[in-house]
């Protein structure tokens, strides 16, 4: 099996302890690639450093909607000239977050979103995108940008959505809640939709599968998601692997 999780967030404080010993372990777990998306100026500047330290780990930038209070204008140029550094595939973590009260305030969020998207239009990167309890502004926003194309990473959206998603161009990427017992709207939307269209992720350290939920999540434990997809697809665990690993590959143009 060889595994592409195309959604780890390795600048986090929890990897603080071992980050090191655990990204060079990831070869011998079976993970081929890894996507570390930035949130911030500051994680975006960490994630690129990353991505040159381990020959399988990639970059993206961008501003989280729970963490853009502090955006100006001026700060897309700091991530213009971050997104010009070498294995630099994306534009993201961006997009909306209504679910806490105490987020940025939403049209806030929506201009930062905007924003960023025509960044990547731009640029011609792809976009990885957050929408949590905001699915409806979510898809009217991206429909905006006809260019521009992406995966939304930890899918929660309905099957329709998932599916006028896809005849948009975009992904849809699952975490370990696929392989949670109460999971009825992601199961029933990677049974719907064709795996040339799905990927796979960690959102590490979040979401980690069963049976390590609740632990601290790591690339290595995507296995379980997509060892979950292939049994949904009724395939084995090495082709959803391959499969996702193509899908991955080709959304963010990596050739090595």
């Amino acid at each position: 099996m060889t595994l592409f999780d195309t959604h780890a967030h390795y600048d986090s404080n929890q990897f603080n302890a071992d980050r090191e010993q655990l990204l060079d372990s990831m070869p011998e777990q079976e993970v081929a690639l890894i996507v570390n998306p930035g949130c911030d100026p500051e994680s975006s500047r960490k994630a690129v450093e990353y991505a040159q330290r381990w020959p399988f780990l990639y970059a993206a930038v961008g501003w989280h909607p729970e963490d853009c209070a502090p955006y100006t204008r001026e700060s897309l140029d700091e991530l213009r000239a971050l997104a010009a550094r070498p294995k630099v595939v994306a534009i993201g973590e961006i997009g909306l977050d209504y679910y806490w009260k105490e987020n940025p305030p939403r049209p806030l969020q929506q201009q930062v979103f905007r924003d960023q998207l025509a960044l990547a239009r731009e640029l011609d990167l792809p976009v990885i995108i957050h929408d949590r309890e905001a699915h409806g502004d979510s898809l009217a926003i991206v429909k905006e940008f006809p260019g521009v194309r992406g995966v939304f990473h930890c899918y929660s959206g309905s099957v329709e959505m998932a599916r006028e998603l896809v005849e948009l161009g975009f992904l849809i990427s699952f975490t370990g809640v696929l392989t949670y017992p109460n999971a009825r709207k992601a199961v029933e939307v990677a049974r719907e939709i064709p795996l040339e269209h799905l990927m796979i992720e960690s959102d590490s350290p979040y979401m980690a599968p069963v049976p390590f939920r609740g632990k601290r999540n790591h690339s290595g434990l995507v296995r379980h998601t997509c060892e979950r997809l292939a049994e949904l697809k009724g395939i084995s665990p090495e082709q959803a692997a391959q499969i996702t690993l193509e899908n991955g590959r080709r959304l963010f143009r990596i050739t090595d």
